[in-house]
């Protein structure tokens, strides 16, 4: 008798710290998704810089998960247009164009604000080849592209308008391998910085946890 007393006792406080823990604001010790939010987005960007100070405009494409609005992973794909002719430094020169893409990292600070700060990083690899002056016309060969490392470190700010919608702004430098273009051209590498702006367009907070009470007034 006293044993089965106990174990009812036992099952009685077990029952009573659930239902407490349940109607507090803590998580249940049995529930290990914790409070991570995902999330996964396409982005685009557009930015302006230069290659051996010649205006150079590019085009990013990007996809990436989000781990609790502290990190991405994904992968960025970037293509670029060099106007090496238009600096007039000589009449035999010809445009560079190229594309490079690879792993795509990104720590974010003040990740459950409004505006963050983050720290995107591109390590990757590609091809750049010279252009003839009419690019409609121009046939390239394959032996003609110069294969190119790139690693492309940078800094956002990212505006959240809401959780599906993210508009970033900032500036990264592209750190390149070396060129050897035939016959010799100048250009030893692809290294320059850019500015520019996107857009990503996903879901950034998907990943809620339904476990929690639900508090209406500061509810993400």
């Amino acid at each position: 008798m006293n044993r089965i007393a106990s174990v009812f006792l036992c099952l009685f406080l077990c029952a009573i710290s659930a239902i407490n823990a349940q109607e507090s604001d803590e998580y249940i010790e049995f529930n290990d998704r914790k409070n991570t939010v995902h999330g996964v987005y396409l982005g685009m960007g557009l930015y302006y810089g230069t290659i051996d100070k010649a205006d150079t405009y590019s085009a990013s494409f990007k996809i990436a998960y989000v781990a609790n609005q502290q990190f991405e992973i994904g992968f960025v794909g970037v293509g670029f247009y060099s106007d090496l002719n238009g600096r007039g430094l000589d009449v035999n020169i010809r445009d560079l164009a190229g594309a490079y893409g690879g792993l795509h990292l990104e720590p974010i600070l003040f990740g459950k604000s409004k505006v963050n700060l983050s720290f995107p990083l591109l390590i990757g690899a590609g091809g750049a080849v010279l252009l003839n002056d009419d690019i409609e016309d121009v046939v390239i060969d394959e032996d003609d592209w110069e294969p190119i490392f790139v690693v492309e470190p940078g800094i956002n700010m990212l505006y959240n308008i809401n959780r599906y919608i993210q508009l970033e702004a900032g500036i990264k430098y592209r750190f390149s391998s070396k060129v050897d273009f035939q016959p010799q051209h100048g250009i030893s590498n692809i290294n320059g910085y850019s500015v520019g702006m996107g857009v990503k367009i996903g879901v950034f907070n998907m990943g809620r946890n339904r476990y929690k009470k639900k508090d209406i007034n500061n509810e993400n």
